[in-house]
């Protein structure tokens, strides 16, 4: 076959299956354009004309994907608009009803931590629905140390709660846990700061210095969608709202401009502080609801996070925030 019998600016059913006889040798079968010149009659710089007439005439399309359960493009958009090392935005379901948000974002934390576990690691884990699914997926994990990072959530509908999380780990590892067996938020700073000096309590919290790798869920400032806002009363609650607190990360208030605010909270809670966080390399945040899309970008903006871990919806309400947010 020769391409003396094709004018270069035609593109008729001939051309058409003789780019597409090059475009499969070389993208299927590994050809090289000089082997390929050699198989058709060609010269190397014509087989080369012909592949890229081949994909500008539709005749090779391109897909890229990173998988069925990922949505490449969403995720690279947001970890750019963010700065994140990385985000994972789980792709639609067609069937929500089968497969729930939650349970998407989960599974693809729990294939994340079995890729990024290493058994030198100490892992930190704080309490969430989505974390405790995360943790139901896990199959496999090497034999790392897992160390709690917050207190218990006083509710007492709420029998998943950390220290029963941190074991499950445990024990699916082999390795050595470090559980918190004391409430999250206690009634004052005095309270906080004696029993952080218990045993068992402080082992955790010596370890927080130890931390590689710290998985945390977002909580937005209103019923039902934090449960550090659903045990305080409500004066407490509405006078952290006065103060501006929009969200918050293991009993961590942020405001709308992702600050961690100096507030009396934080000084009574039993959880891993600002500091010890932003500390640790690697900081997944997952969150899996729209209504926290606000929340989810104050966190995103203070530049905690490596990665965020969310779903089609969620991920969509946070790339409209940082979209229309003005330009410097």
């Amino acid at each position: 076959m020769s391409s003396a019998v094709h004018r270069d600016d035609a593109w008729g059913p001939s051309r058409r299956l003789l780019a597409a006889t090059a475009a499969h040798r070389f993208h299927v079968l590994g050809r090289t354009k000089v082997e390929i010149a050699q198989e058709l009659g060609m010269s190397r710089f014509a087989v080369a004309r012909l592949l890229d007439a081949a994909r500008d005439q539709g005749v090779v399309r391109i897909e890229v994907t990173a998988g069925d359960d990922l949505d490449h493009a969403a995720s690279e958009e947001l970890a750019a608009a963010y700065g994140l090392r990385r985000a994972l935005v789980a792709s639609p379901d067609t069937a929500p009803e089968t497969t729930p948000a939650r349970r998407r974002v989960a599974g693809l934390a729990a294939e994340l931590l079995t890729e990024l576990v290493g058994p030198d690691d100490v892992l930190g884990l704080a309490w969430s629905r989505t974390i405790n699914d995360a943790v139901d997926a896990l199959r496999t994990l090497p034999p790392c140390t897992v160390v709690q990072l917050c207190g218990a959530y006083s509710l007492p509908w709420r029998s998943d709660t950390s220290p029963e999380t941190v074991a499950r780990v445990g024990a699916l590892c082999g390795g050595p846990t470090f559980p918190i067996y004391a409430p999250l938020v206690l009634p004052d700073d005095r309270t906080a700061r004696t029993l952080r000096a218990q045993p068992g309590v402080a082992d955790a919290v010596e370890r927080f210095a130890d931390l590689t790798i710290a998985v945390v869920s977002v909580g937005a400032w209103s019923p039902g969608h934090s449960t550090v806002f659903d045990v305080l009363t409500e004066d407490e609650r509405a006078a952290l709202g006065e103060r501006g607190v929009v969200g918050e990360v293991v009993a961590l208030p942020f405001d709308a401009e992702g600050r961690v605010l100096d507030v009396d909270l934080a000084r009574r809670v039993l959880a891993i502080d600002e500091g010890a966080l932003r500390a640790v390399d690697e900081v997944v945040v997952l969150v899996t609801d729209p209504e926290r899309a606000a929340a989810a970008d104050a966190v995103l903006r203070s530049g905690l996070p490596t990665t965020l871990v969310t779903d089609a919806g969620t991920g969509a309400a946070i790339a409209r925030i940082a979209a229309g947010r003005p330009t410097a």
